[in-house]
């Protein structure tokens, strides 16, 4: 008996929201949807690259369920867009049918765009078509918009299903490690002559461009190259980089040679790791590696160099931000750097480790990047925690900045004997506090701790903005005329050097008012 009065009010349950329910009613659309946007710009692509996605918002404001008959790319199948609908495909991403949406609700429209620069208007570039929705006096659009830019691409070949390999080093052992890439060519069917680049057409880089024993690549001045992820330059044993960007005199950056991921969307214009780095490999430099007047943004290692041939490795005027790990990572190597920036690194800005000979003369190495790990600059004869002898050391900084968002923004690592690492006029965030890493090695720290040299600690070096990778110092700068002359007459923006000499790669300004 009790089983049955379980069934009888379940019964009961289920008749009673049985006759509840109605059943949506949907009446034909007629015109009155609204948009977030009119007109959706996606921005600028490379030919026969996806873009990102980007949404649209479709409302129905009535007080009425309608449906919507259609919504269709206005080039329908042929369109280079694509678009999903609530999460549906329709037909092929470019036609839907009796789309319902309920009274005062909303739908989501994603497009992204992938097209040929030859589909593109060949005045301008642009590609363009429309959403539709319905049509005859219920028609309404909304227009797309984007730019389609063409490049040079160099990417590995493929055989019998094969990616075609590059070295980039040896495993534990001893076999090559190899990664996806090719050799550049002097005679690419579509590119010419890839070891001299051009400035007609930005560079688009999948996998590892390789420059090969004897060979030089040469990037003049105004050379734009892209990096897909997991993608970059290695210079091989034998190999040379020439990097021979020009100061600009516009905000363009004209003369300058930049380094960046392939998506153009501002929203990635900061985001680190979009791809691997500039890799100048043990030997390399036969004909003296040079990178000048370079801008090179979000990789995961700006610039991994190990020991080279020739003189040292040449950094000028460069600027190197955003990096996932590291903006140059070196490894018992020479370097020369003159008016370098280093901006926001997920662990050093600058790290040298297992020793080498390095000059670094009015820098600005700065790291607010939020991690208690991360530093400005990491100087060792040693690599791995565990090593107990260190290599040959010696490490000169005249006129630099070394600062950050911690309370402590350079480690000297010493574990050998021979390990020199001097600081004349340098401004310093470092932690004196007792127990410190400075109070603990006193024989390394000395000369900043205690100001000797000319050298400033924990003073604010003012800068303009840090988010933004403007690293120009203020009137209120403790960097302002505490420098001295060191052979450099010119700013990295090519301002002349006067006395009193300013600290950092650049003269102070008066900021802009806000």
């Amino acid at each position: 008996m009790r089983k049955l009065f379980i069934l009888f009010f379940v019964g009961l349950a289920i008749i009673s929201l049985s006759s509840c329910r109605q059943d949506f009613v949907f009446e034909a659309s007629k015109g009155n949807l609204t948009f977030s946007k009119d007109t959706i710009y996606l921005d600028t692509v490379f030919t026969n690259i996806g873009s990102s996605t980007y949404t649209l918002k479709v409302y129905n404001k009535s007080n009425k369920d309608i449906k919507i008959p259609t919504i269709q790319l206005g080039k329908g199948q042929n369109s280079k867009y694509r678009i999903t609908v609530d999460g549906m495909t329709g037909d092929n991403n470019r036609i839907f049918h009796d789309v319902e949406l309920l009274a005062k609700d909303s739908l989501y429209i994603f497009v992204e765009v992938t097209a040929d620069v030859a589909e593109a208007n060949p005045t301008d570039f642009l590609y363009t078509d429309q959403i539709q929705f319905d049509s005859g006096a219920n028609f309404q659009k909304v227009e797309l918009v984007t730019l389609i830019q063409n490049a040079y691409f160099i990417f590995p070949h493929k055989t019998d299903g094969q990616i075609e390999q590059i070295p980039i080093g040896f495993n534990d052992d001893g076999t090559v490690l190899e990664t996806n890439g090719r050799n550049l060519s002097h005679t690419d069917p579509n590119n010419g002559d890839e070891y001299t680049f051009k400035t007609d057409k930005p560079y688009v880089i999948y996998g590892y461009a390789s420059v090969p024993d004897t060979e030089t690549l040469t990037i003049p001045k105004g050379a734009r190259v892209h990096f897909h992820a997991d993608s970059g330059i290695v210079v091989q044993e034998g190999g040379t980089l020439h990097i021979d960007g020009e100061t600009s005199t516009t905000a363009a950056l004209e003369n300058e040679v930049i380094f960046e991921g392939d998506r153009l969307e501002p929203d990635f214009s900061d985001i680190p790791g979009q791809w691997g780095t500039i890799y100048l490999r043990q030997g390399s430099g036969t004909y003296n590696n040079r990178i000048t007047n370079l801008t090179l943004k979000n990789a995961v290692v700006g610039l991994l160099i190990e020991p080279n041939v020739g003189d040292p490795v040449s950094i000028v005027n460069t600027q190197i931000y955003d990096c996932a790990n590291y903006g140059v990572f070196a490894s018992h190597t020479n370097i020369d750097g003159k008016k370098v920036v280093i901006n926001s690194c997920g662990q050093s800005c600058l790290a040298t480790v297992y020793g080498g000979d390095y000059n670094f003369t009015n820098c600005t190495f700065n790291n607010n990047w939020s991690s208690s790990k991360q530093l400005a600059v990491y100087v060792a004869d040693y690599f791995a925690d565990t090593d107990t002898t260190g290599y040959p050391t010696q490490a000169n900084f005249i006129n630099c900045i070394i600062y950050g968002g911690n309370t402590n923004e350079l480690i000297l690592g010493k574990r050998g004997t021979d390990y020199t690492c001097t600081f004349q006029n340098c401004l310093v965030k470092l932690n004196v506090s007792p127990g410190s890493i400075a109070v603990a090695n006193p024989e390394l720290y000395d000369v900043l701790r205690l100001g000797q040299n000319g050298n400033l600690v924990n003073k604010d070096p003012d800068f303009l903005d840090i988010s933004k990778n403007k690293l120009n110092i203020g009137a209120d700068s403790f960097a302002k005329g505490a420098g001295i002359f060191a052979g450099i007459n010119y700013d990295i923006l090519n301002n002349p050097r006067t006395d009193p000499y300013d600290i950092g790669a650049y003269n102070w300004i008066t900021f802009p008012s806000n």
